[in-house]
C-alpha cells in the first residue's frame, strides 16, 4: 500500500497547519477559559463564528464528504481527508472551525446520500454553510442500542403525519443554541424482520413534544456549549415528508452513517496522541529533577518510544481503513473499520496517560489539554459502540474467515 500525500493533500495540510498555528492555538486557553466559566453554560464562545468565517472565507471546509458526493463534496478521498482530520484533532475543538466536526458531519452524510432534494435544501445546505448545528438521537436509557435493532422509540404513521413517543439520551450537540435539527432512530414496525423496524425520521428541534430533559456530564464536564442531552419525545408530530428514505431503512442508514464517521474519529484521536506525545517530549526535555533530566531516564524514553509506536501503527491502520473504503465500501471494509474502531482510542488514552505522567501535577491541570483529551478518548470508546461489540463481531468474523479458507 502506498499512503504518501499527493500533491494536493500536502498543500492542504499546510495551509491547515498554517492557520492552526495563527489563529487556532493562540486562542486555546482563552476558548478554555470561556467554556468553564459558569456564566457561559450553553453559549458559543464568540472567537468560533470568527474563526470559521476565516476558515471558510480561506476554502478551508467542509473536507470530510468523500469525492461520490459529487457537488456536496470538495473532491477528496476518504484516505486524503484523513491526514487534515488528523490535523484537526489535535486540538479538541479545532474541527468545528473547518466545519468538519461531530455529529453534523455524520448527519450531513445521511442528508447528502440518503435525503431527498427538499430535504437537502432545507437542511442540508445550512449545515454545509455552518449556519446550523444537529443531534443524532438513537440512544435509549433503558436499552443497549450498541445494537441498534434495540431502540423501542415509535415513529406511527397517522394521516399525513408521524407521531413518535420515546426517550433517547447521549444526544450530543442538542444543548447547542445552534441545534435546530434532529434525526431520530425508532421503529415503524414492530412485528417487521429485525433489521426492517427501524427508521430516521427528521425533527426539527422546537417541534411541540420535545423536552429537553437534561444534560449529561461527561466525567464531571458538561462539554459545553455542545453538551449531551437527555431527550423526550412526546407526541411529537411531524409530516411523512420528513421520513429518511423510507419506512424500515433505518437500520441500513445508521449503518451507513457510521463506516466514515468512525474512522473520521479514530483519524481525530491520532492527532490528539500525537499532541500529547508531542507536549510531553518538550516537557521531559525542560524538566531536570534531581540534576538529571527526566529525558535521560530510561523509564521515560521507553513511554516516549511506545508511545510513538503506538501512533504509527493506528495511524497506518486508519489510512488502511480509508483505503479500503475508498475502494471497497462500508460493508467490505467493516473488518478494518472495527480494527481501527478498537485501537485508536484505547491508543489515545494510553498516550494520554503516559503524559500526564511525565508532566507530574501540570498533566491533570487546565494548563495543557492533556487531561481533556485524556477523557475525550475514554469517551469515545463509548460513543461508537462498545469496543466489546466490535472486538466480539471482528472475532466471530475472523474466525469464520479462516476455518472456510
Amino acid at each position: 500500500m502506498n499512503f504518501e500525500h499527493t500533491e494536493k493533500v500536502q498543500e492542504l495540510m499546510a495551509r491547515i497547519e498554517a492557520f492552526m498555528q495563527e489563529y487556532i492555538y493562540p486562542n486555546e486557553e482563552a476558548y478554555e477559559e470561556f467554556i468553564t466559566d459558569p456564566a457561559n453554560l450553553w453559549v458559543v464562545p464568540p472567537i468560533m463564528e470568527e474563526l470559521k468565517a476565516k476558515a471558510k472565507a480561506e476554502g478551508l471546509w467542509n473536507f470530510f464528504l468523500p469525492k461520490e458526493y459529487g457537488e456536496f463534496s470538495p473532491g477528496l478521498t476518504n484516505l486524503e481527508y484523513a491526514p487534515l482530520a488528523e490535523l484537526m484533532g489535535r486540538v479538541e475543538w479545532a474541527s468545528e472551525v473547518f466545519n468538519c466536526s461531530a455529529p453534523d458531519t455524520g448527519n450531513m452524510e445521511v442528508l447528502a446520500r440518503y435525503g431527498t432534494p427538499a430535504q437537502q435544501q432545507r437542511w442540508l445546505q445550512p449545515l454545509l454553510e455552518g449556519e446550523i448545528r444537529s443531534a443524532y438521537l438513537m440512544t435509549e436509557p433503558q436499552n443497549a442500542c450498541s445494537d441498534a435493532t434495540n431502540v423501542e422509540c415509535s415513529i406511527v404513521r397517522d394521516g399525513d403525519e408521524y407521531v413518535i413517543n420515546g426517550r433517547k439520551w447521549w444526544a450530543s450537540s442538542v444543548y447547542d443554541p445552534r441545534c435546530e435539527l434532529l434525526l431520530v432512530m425508532g421503529k415503524t414496525d414492530f412485528d417487521a424482520p429485525k433489521h426492517l423496524q427501524q427508521s430516521t425520521i427528521i425533527v426539527p428541534k422546537d417541534t411541540p413534544g420535545v423536552t429537553l430533559v437534561r444534560p449529561l456530564k461527561v466525567m464531571n464536564h458538561y462539554h459545553s456549549p455542545q453538551g449531551h442531552g437527555e431527550v423526550l419525545l412526546e407526541n411529537v408530530r411531524v409530516p411523512v415528508e420528513n421520513m429518511i428514505l423510507g419506512e424500515g431503512r433505518g437500520f441500513e442508514i445508521a449503518q451507513g452513517r457510521l463506516g466514515p464517521g468512525r474512522i473520521h474519529h479514530c483519524m481525530r484521536q491520532i492527532g490528539a496522541a500525537q499532541r500529547c506525545l508531542d507536549l510531553m517530549c518538550h516537557r521531559v526535555e525542560e524538566r531536570a529533577p534531581f540534576g538529571k533530566k527526566l529525558s535521560a531516564q530510561g523509564s521515560i524514553r521507553q513511554d516516549v518510544a511506545k508511545s510513538r509506536c503506538e501512533i504509527e501503527q493506528a495511524r497506518l491502520l486508519t489510512l488502511a481503513a480509508a483505503d479500503k473504503l475508498d475502494k471497497v465500501g462500508n460493508k467490505e471494509g467493516k473488518d478494518l473499520i472495527a480494527m481501527i474502531k478498537i485501537v485508536a482510542p484505547q491508543m489515545c488514552q494510553n498516550v494520554a496517560d503516559r503524559a500526564m505522567q511525565a508532566h507530574g501535577g501540570m498533566g491533570i491541570s487546565q494548563d495543557t489539554p492533556i487531561a481533556n483529551i485524556f477523557a475525550s478518548a475514554r469517551m469515545i470508546r463509548f460513543t461508537d459502540g462498545p469496543c466489546e461489540v466490535h472486538m466480539s463481531q471482528l472475532g466471530k468474523q475472523t474466525i469464520v474467515e479462516t476455518v472456510n479458507k
